[in-house]
């Protein structure tokens, strides 16, 4: 069923604007909108879409957005808290949940239990907590659909196949910035030039998880949980231009690609709509100028990444959690140039070794206590 009314969390985003614009072209209804401090862009959304609602995380800004949109019918309301509080009061149907990090988590579960349907880019909520909103999906029997282009092209390629007919998933990456390049030139890699990725328009985060290629390896447990697949049924490929956006390989070795120009837009509308394929504004794949589409394996000694997702799903419990947080720390410094692009590696792995799990199922409690301890271990290593 389409989505008849929206909610946006993130709503200055990458993931954010382009939904405004496709909710614009599906006619969809944009209720309540969210961000953390973009006020400008916030009160031109305002004005353009007309939500009833919008949430600002900035207590600060939200008061200068009060003052801008007096004139409207919006509604601003301000704090940490603000995303959830917007959920409770919209009569949204669907929830597109596009909040960076691990802060997507809370607003996530409250979606839910509001009994919203979900689009999610938020792919650290399942990495975090995956048990714990996959249970809460199944009790209130809401439709949780992903917005990543990997997961959802395998999201198509599976339709209505039976998971037991499936060999394995094949996730492909772009490579990042940095394929093909040794260790040596990584190690001295600055964040201007992490942040220049080839295909993708992306935030700054991400763009740097892309780079270390840390992004596959939250895109493996997301997929885990997602598709209910083993950590063993998911390859993953470099796919240097981004056509074939992933991959399922089934029993009898016949293999299902979903091609597409690289435009999240597509995998905005595919979740909006239920699935449903209709117009888009994805430009259509002219197979007459591709030149060619490339494979190479991932260079996990270049970039560990990956291989210490996998060392986490081994640990299980906390250790997801741990090694997402971590990670978004060792981001944040590398971005200020407090530490280097190999320390992002070696200090999620000492994250991952010193805080072990102590159950295979974490309440949220424990979850929200591992996501406190990664980032003091972090910032404490480098002494922030």
């Amino acid at each position: 069923m389409d989505t008849q009314k929206l909610c946006i969390l993130g709503s200055t985003g990458s993931i954010g604007t382009q939904a405004l614009e496709v909710a614009s072209h599906l006619d969809i209804k944009v209720d309540a909108i969210s961000a953390n401090s973009n006020t400008k862009l916030l009160e031109q959304q305002i004005r353009k879409y007309s939500p009833r609602f919008c949430a600002v995380t900035d207590e600060d800004a939200a008061k200068a957005l009060k003052i801008a949109v007096a004139d409207t019918d919006c509604t601003v309301l301000s704090g940490k808290e603000a995303s959830c509080e917007i959920i409770e009061k919209t009569d949204a149907d669907t929830v597109l949940n596009s909040i960076i990090g691990f802060a997507g988590l809370a607003p996530t579960l409250r979606a839910i239990r509001a009994k919203k349907n979900l689009a999610i880019a938020n792919k650290e909520t399942l990495v975090a907590a995956g048990s714990i909103v996959m249970d809460e999906v199944k009790k209130n029997g809401i439709r949780l659909l992903p917005v990543d282009s990997e997961h959802c092209a395998i999201h198509q390629c599976i339709g209505k196949n039976d998971k037991s007919e499936i060999s394995k998933l094949i996730l492909t990456a772009s490579g990042g910035p940095f394929f093909g390049k040794d260790r040596d030139f990584v190690a001295n890699a600055l964040p201007e030039q992490a942040l220049k990725h080839p295909n993708w328009s992306m935030g700054r985060k991400i763009t740097i998880d892309s780079a270390t290629l840390v992004n596959k390896g939250l895109e493996l447990i997301e997929a885990m949980w997602l598709f209910d697949m083993p950590c063993d049924k998911i390859d993953i490929i470099v796919h240097r231009e981004s056509i074939i956006h992933s991959m399922v390989q089934y029993r009898d070795n016949s293999v299902m690609a979903q091609l597409a120009v690289p435009d999240m837009r597509l995998c905005i509308q595919y979740a909006l709509t239920g699935t449903a394929k209709k117009d888009g504004l994805t430009p259509e794949l002219d197979f007459s100028k591709l030149a060619g589409l490339s494979f190479f394996p991932v260079d996990h000694d270049v970039f560990p990444g990956i291989t210490l997702a996998k060392k986490a799903v081994s640990l299980g419990g906390i250790s997801p959690c741990v090694f997402n947080s971590a990670n978004e720390a060792c981001v944040d410094l590398y971005l200020n140039k407090k530490i280097a692009f190999y320390d992002i590696y070696s200090l999620i792995s000492d994250a991952i070794s010193s805080i072990v799990p102590n159950s295979n199922t974490p309440s949220f409690t424990d979850i929200l206590d591992a996501d406190k301890r990664a980032r003091e271990f972090v910032y404490s290593a480098v002494k922030c």
